[in-house]
């Protein structure tokens, strides 16, 4: 029935296919409410026990911690296939060579079809589908029994938990699950914050195969969902009842690969067919080409004769099959020295270690730089000036040293790696001291506003819109304004002028004129903006208007003690030593009054540690507001400045707390849980008579 809850779960998963298809295979987003289908979903579901299947995609994340792999035996074994060393031309042409010989071809015979793909670095699992559900997915193992990794698997969004349309009754499907090389950097530096917040169980992983490995192997699937593995498929295994369908059976490997696509299975689109050795050699060099922009790693391609007829004819050898081979890149791992150890300054203040090394030719490229991440990882690795270390490259990641090689380290050995010690507790840019907090992995320069290496970012920061507002000043502008040297701290944004800005490049008059004009206008703001631009770290932007509605002026704030500052709403022991660290430092406060010597200027406030009488000043102080609607003079932001301006604070929620929701034209639920809970409701001209 079309109402019925069987027909609504049906209609669900098929949504919810389609757009995972889409947003995780196609890379392809066409809608932003898939969450609350899933959510209706798992709603009937847990409603109705008896419509909740395998294939449901609720059933992704929900397997029981395994005691142990279950061990599957394969209906066709998965065998390996032989490598080609010789990484030059002969090496696809040898290949060629061979087949046409086995297919006791003579030159005149026509050249030979070959499906060509890529070699993917990571682990190959055999996915089983009956009448297009996912049943079983198992390891490769020795070929001939894996380990059911079924549950895992399903935490694989690109999968997909049912086939699109009509599938053979038994249809198993042969991929590699891998780890994407962006993905693999975010996971190491997750685990790099857990070791330093004394998760010492945890580990960083050496390469993307090694932890798309460890993901699969684990016995708690949750585990496994926070790990991000992806998948291609690549060929097929035991294949039953295809004659039952309304389409024949593919007659080659080519179009099988297609026939996979069709039915919602990610294949790489770097597959290509080509005729004879000499379109196997030009695949190779094609994919070479290519190969350090991948998202992923790869060590060569793949050859696979392309007719079903043939690869029959050719059969197997030994447990390898004739009529394939996988044609090997150089390797992008090396050998090397470490020179020495720099310490490199970021954009945000954080501090890194980086091996200077003998130069060495890895992964396409000569490299002497490798990044060691951070002082506890250059620690736990145990890498020291003078060792002899594995480096590896792979595409745009940043190269990194894998490990040392131990056995030829010098003796005595060389001292540890100590970043205080060897930057003498000083910024290498700016001198100022450098700082770690409790549970951070990485060191930092204190040295914000003034230091070169941060002056970028500070300066984005400072002209953005929550911040000082500077319309127009954006990423490519500022690079323009440092590189001419017209920016060398903050202050010197107040003194651009029109003739400097016209000469920068695709900056006309008029362009120049707004940026002057913007600039201008930004001098006027409250101290809560000022606050948040001087991009204190740790104070955002909720902590800086506490702490304007708290002191109320620059000077109260730069007077207050440790033990002041913990009285303000929200702000702990690492916001107050934050603070504390800022303002202790000359060269900060020498550019804050620069600022104001070039008319920046902030109204103050009257303290809520004032007295009574001042807070008659501050007609709203306590008092919790919410903006809804479009006020017919000011904008939400200007309101919210004046409230806050007054004492007041403003939410984005409306709850029994709220004192007086704001409504202007086109309210909407916010208006209405107002009224629902009784909460007073002003327009935009009582607000006025408040503020006044």
């Amino acid at each position: 029935m079309p109402n019925s809850p069987q027909h609504r779960v049906a209609e669900l998963r098929d949504l919810l296919q389609k757009h995972a298809h889409l947003y995780y295979v196609l890379d392809a987003p066409q809608v932003s409410d898939a969450h609350q289908w899933f959510q209706e979903l798992q709603a009937i579901e847990d409603q109705h026990p008896e419509l909740c299947t395998i294939d449901s995609p609720t059933q992704r994340i929900l397997g029981k911690v395994l005691d142990g792999f279950t061990p599957v035996q394969h209906a066709v074994p998965m065998l390996s296939i032989r490598t080609e060393t010789d990484i030059t031309d002969e090496g696809a042409l040898s290949f060629d060579t061979r087949i046409r010989k086995e297919l006791q071809y003579n030159p005149l015979d026509p050249a030979i079809e070959y499906s060509c793909e890529l070699k993917f670095d990571g682990l190959a699992v055999n996915l089983r589908y009956e009448n297009g559900t996912l049943k079983q997915a198992a390891t490769r193992g020795d070929g001939q029994v894996g380990e059911d990794v079924t549950q895992n698997i399903k935490t694989i969004h690109q999968i997909p938990l049912r086939l699109m349309g009509k599938a053979p009754a038994i249809l198993e499907v042969r991929g590699e699950v891998y780890m994407r090389r962006d993905d693999f950097e975010k996971l190491n530096e997750t685990q790099r914050q857990r070791i330093a917040q004394g998760m010492r169980h945890e580990k960083t992983f050496v390469n993307p195969r090694n932890a798309a490995a460890g993901a699969l192997r684990q016995l708690d699937p949750a585990i496994a969902a926070q790990r991000p593995l992806s998948f291609y498929a690549y060929g097929t295994g035991e294949v039953s009842g295809w004659a039952d369908l309304d389409v024949p059976t593919p007659p080659t490997h080519s179009q099988m690969l297609d026939a996979l696509q069709a039915y919602g299975l990610p294949v790489n689109r770097l597959r290509k067919v080509v005729m004879g050795g000499q379109g196997l050699a030009g695949y190779h060099h094609e994919i070479e080409h290519l190969r350090s922009s991948l998202p992923f790693d790869i060590d060569g391609v793949v050859y696979k004769v392309n007719a079903y007829t043939l690869q029959n004819e050719l059969g197997f050898v030994s447990r390898e099959p004739r009529w394939a081979v996988a044609h090997k890149y150089a390797a992008q791992e090396e050998m090397t020295v470490v020179r020495d150890i720099e310490v490199q300054v970021g954009r945000t203040g954080k501090l890194t270690p980086v091996a200077k090394l003998e130069p060495v030719f890895v992964g396409g490229t000569t490299v002497s730089n490798a990044t060691l991440h951070n002082e506890d990882e250059a620690r736990r690795k145990d890498i020291r000036i003078g060792d002899t270390v594995i480096v590896r490259r792979a595409g745009d990641v940043i190269p990194e040293v894998v490990g040392v090689v131990f056995e030829r380290r010098a003796d005595p050995a060389p001292h540890a790696f100590d970043m205080v010690a060897r930057l003498s507790g000083q910024c290498p840019i700016c001198a100022s001291p450098i700082t770690r907090e409790p549970h951070e992995a990485d060191w930092r320069c204190t040295g914000g506003l003034y230091c070169p290496a941060q002056r970028k970012q500070a300066l984005l920061h400072f002209a953005s819109r929550r911040a000082m507002n500077v319309d127009g000043l954006g990423d490519k502008l500022v690079d323009q304004l440092i590189d001419a040297s017209l920016i060398r701290k903050i202050p010197d944004l107040y003194r651009l002028t029109q003739e400097q800005l016209q000469e920068l490049d695709r900056m006309g008059a008029k362009s120049a004129q707004n940026l002057v004009q913007a600039i201008a206008a930004s001098r006027h703001t409250t101290f809560a903006r000022f606050l948040f631009a001087l991009g204190i770290r740790h104070v955002g932007e909720t902590t800086a208007k506490d702490l304007a509605r708290h002191f109320g002026s620059w000077s109260g704030l730069c007077q207050a003690s440790r033990d002041d500052l913990l009285q303000v709403n929200d702000v702990g022991p690492i916001v107050a030593d934050s603070l504390l660290n800022f303002l202790g430092q000359e060269h900060h406060l020498e550019i804050v009054n620069e600022l104001k010597a070039l008319g920046v200027y902030w109204p103050e406030m009257v303290p809520l540690s004032a007295s009574l009488e001042s807070n008659m000043a501050r007609p709203l102080l306590g008092k919790i507001l919410v903006l809804t609607g479009t006020l017919p003079h000011m904008s939400r932001e200007e309101a919210q400045a004046k409230i806050e301006g007054l004492g007041g604070k403003v939410t984005g929620s409306v709850s029994r707390k709220t004192d007086y929701v704001v409504a202007g034209f086109d309210a909407g639920s916010k208006l209405e849980k107002a009224q629902a809970l009784g909460v007073k409701v002003i327009d935009e001209a009582e607000l006025l008579q408040l503020l006044s």
